[in-house]
């Protein structure tokens, strides 16, 4: 069965198209691409998606829906995160994604989206003995969730997101470091005051990053000229590590960071902010180690994923599992 998921974040539109074999094990990718669109831009000062933005978001939308009728997918899933659900205007925007591509779009709630993200990173990752603490920095929210030997105990969605810190924060020159220090003090206080206590109190045997901010350090701590999943995934970064990153990309402009290796377009504005959250949690977790997790494809299907589609494999391979079990029997 071919199946297709957009993917529709607060930062990025994304795109996978894959055949699944029965019993919902096994999968190939055909076709994936992704798309920064920016569709929270100002959303945090407004609370209300921007026309501007949301023009860019249907564009995208609409193309990657033809591109995968054409592709042959079956069944097309678009399902919308952060920026969606929390604007003001969000489900009118999802009600005009419908009429103009004829395919619903399912609107998760953060308990859903922490679930996908536990479930994804599992599926690729031995979180191993004891408890582990999953985040997933997006643009516009991050998941914590909280698991022991791969059994979830807590989870929470933050309205805490890359794009809306870079907005209030932003560095286009070399980073002001005064600045900076604000902005970790706020994350890390939002953090105390916001995670709940099981999590705020856990001693994790295992802290795990996901997502492109995640990706993105552990691809430069390897030093890599093209972004590898294979080799991001299960890459340990240690908080010296991160420290180390922070000066490089601290000490250089924006337009200088864009040219960095395996440096996602749209994303040389935001990683500073997102360095800033893996630490701000390293910081209250105690952990001086991050395990990186890009659960990408297998070995034989990397052929169909371009190198700079970062972070996000599991989830959209957990929107196609619940796609096809939402799909009519053939």
């Amino acid at each position: 069965m071919r199946l297709a998921t957009i993917d529709l974040g607060t930062n990025t539109v994304r795109l996978l198209v894959a055949d699944l074999a029965a019993g919902a094990g096994r999968w190939r990718v055909i076709e994936a691409d992704q798309r920064v669109t920016r569709l929270g831009e100002g959303l945090a000062a407004t609370g209300r998606l921007g026309e501007a933005p949301a023009e860019r978001t249907a564009a995208a939308v609409g193309e990657y829906v033809t591109r995968a009728r054409r592709a042959g997918a079956e069944r097309v899933a678009i399902v919308a995160t952060s920026a969606v659900r929390e604007a003001g205007n969000g489900r009118e925007f999802a009600a005009r994604l419908e009429r103009a591509t004829g395919e619903r779009v399912t609107i998760v709630s953060g308990s859903e989206e922490a679930a996908l993200t536990l479930a994804g990173v599992l599926a690729g990752l031995d979180a191993g003995d004891g408890e582990a603490l999953v985040f997933d920095i997006g643009g516009g929210s991050t998941e914590y969730i909280l698991a022991r030997d791969g059994a979830p105990l807590e989870a929470i969605s933050l309205r805490l997101g890359v794009v809306d810190l870079a907005e209030r924060f932003p560095f286009r020159g070399p980073v002001d470091w005064p600045r900076y220090t604000a902005m970790q003090a706020e994350i890390a206080g939002r953090l105390v005051a916001e995670l709940p206590e099981r999590i705020r109190e856990a001693a994790p045997a295992r802290l795990i990053g996901t997502a492109g901010t995640a990706t993105t350090l552990g691809a430069l701590d390897l030093g890599l000229a093209a972004y590898d999943p294979g080799r991001v995934q299960g890459h340990v970064v240690t908080r010296a590590g991160v420290d180390a990153l922070l000066a490089r990309l601290g000490a250089l402009t924006v337009e200088a960071r864009a040219e960095l290796p395996c440096l996602e377009p749209g994303r040389a504005d935001l990683i500073v902010a997102g360095t800033a959250i893996v630490l701000a949690t390293m910081d209250l977790t105690g952990a001086m180690q991050m395990t990186v997790s890009d659960w990408g494809c297998a070995r034989e299907s990397c052929s169909g994923c371009p190198p700079e589609r970062q972070g996000r494999r599991s989830r959209d391979r957990l929107f196609l599992l619940r796609n096809r079990a939402k799909a009519p029997a053939s």
